[in-house]
């Protein structure tokens, strides 16, 4: 599969850029972050984002394990994955797969148990931002590969 362009405009790119940097820094949790992108394009099949967070996530130390199990953190041990991950997680998925329109009430509330309003406020800025991405990358089929940190 080769890419169909890859020109993105500058302009476009670095608003995204902006918008993903400002969420990141506002949810002061950087592996989470990591967590969070790369389950949303897990989700999404992007992957030129999936190669690129799970090297940032890597060097952010998140544990080869949660990576491996990422995908199954449901099923994943308590101690694999905290509360605080979960519900991050859980509001990644109802974000990213609106298939009824709208996020879950418990998923909701689950996620503000563990948050509060400003960095809930950045996480779902943070959902947003890379399933903006995801779609930007696939819809142009951009390759795994070409990230260089």
């Amino acid at each position: 599969m080769t890419a169909r362009t890859q020109l993105l405009d500058r302009a476009v790119a670095q608003a995204m850029s902006a918008v993903s940097a400002a969420a990141k820094r506002g949810l002061g949790d950087p592996a989470l972050a990591e967590l969070v992108a790369i389950r949303a394009s897990q989700l999404n099949h992007c992957a030129f984002c999936l190669d690129m967070h799970l090297a940032i996530a890597r060097k952010h130390g998140v544990r080869e394990q949660q990576l491996d199990l990422l995908a199954a953190w449901e099923e994943a041990r308590d101690d694999l994955f905290d509360e605080r991950e979960r519900a991050a997680l859980a509001l990644t998925e109802a974000v990213t797969v609106l298939t009824d329109g709208f996020v879950p009430d418990d998923v909701y509330e689950r996620a503000a148990k563990h948050f509060g309003e400003r960095e809930l406020a950045h996480l779902i800025g943070l959902i947003v931002a890379i399933n903006n991405w995801n779609r930007v990358m696939v819809s142009r089929r951009v390759p795994p590969g070409g990230y260089t940190p």
